[in-house]
């Protein structure tokens, strides 16, 4: 398997009337505080960000983000196993970075469900996982619980999969 994703196309944008507000009354609500320099320096960013659509419509909007697979005959021998070697650092990634969440989640249950993905993940890409029951005396139950816990992860993760952004 081979695969190569580059970065989402970028657009220009114009944010000099926006640095300019935040500068000067900081992240609030500054849309009601406006003065006449204010108004005046947002005309100009909008002129400058008409021009920059002209542009983006010209260059950028017409170029897609490049992405090339290549799936080998060995790699779907055992495609979940090969999946969770991409999907566990991606989300592991998504956690560390991850500015926002579920409308229908809190922040913290957002971060519990991340983390039994993860922790499914990481058994899944573990070959040895069943050795953590002693074969002499075998714990089908630990067996069953430890299975079925891999398993809600990963019905969370298709559960959420639109959700897995940032």
């Amino acid at each position: 398997m081979k695969v190569k994703i580059g970065s989402y196309p970028n657009r220009l944008i114009c944010n000099i009337h926006s640095n300019h507000m935040n500068k000067k009354y900081g992240y609030v609500d500054w849309s009601d505080n406006q003065d006449y320099e204010d108004h005046v320096l947002e005309a100009i960013d909008d002129g400058l960000q008409r021009v920059y659509d002209v542009f983006n419509w010209i260059w950028f909007d017409r170029r897609t983000q490049k992405i090339k697979v290549r799936i080998d005959k060995w790699d779907t021998w055992s495609m979940d196993h090969t999946l969770a070697h991409i999907v566990l650092p991606m989300l592991v990634q998504l956690k560390a970075t991850q500015h926002g969440h579920p409308a229908d989640l809190t922040e913290q249950e957002w971060d519990e469900i991340l983390d039994e993905m993860i922790w499914a993940f990481e058994q899944k890409c573990r070959d040895d996982w069943m050795e953590d029951y002693d074969y002499n005396k075998w714990d089908s139950e630990g067996v069953k619980a430890h299975q079925e816990r891999m398993t809600n992860g990963f019905n969370l993760f298709g559960k959420y999969f639109e959700s897995l952004w940032d």
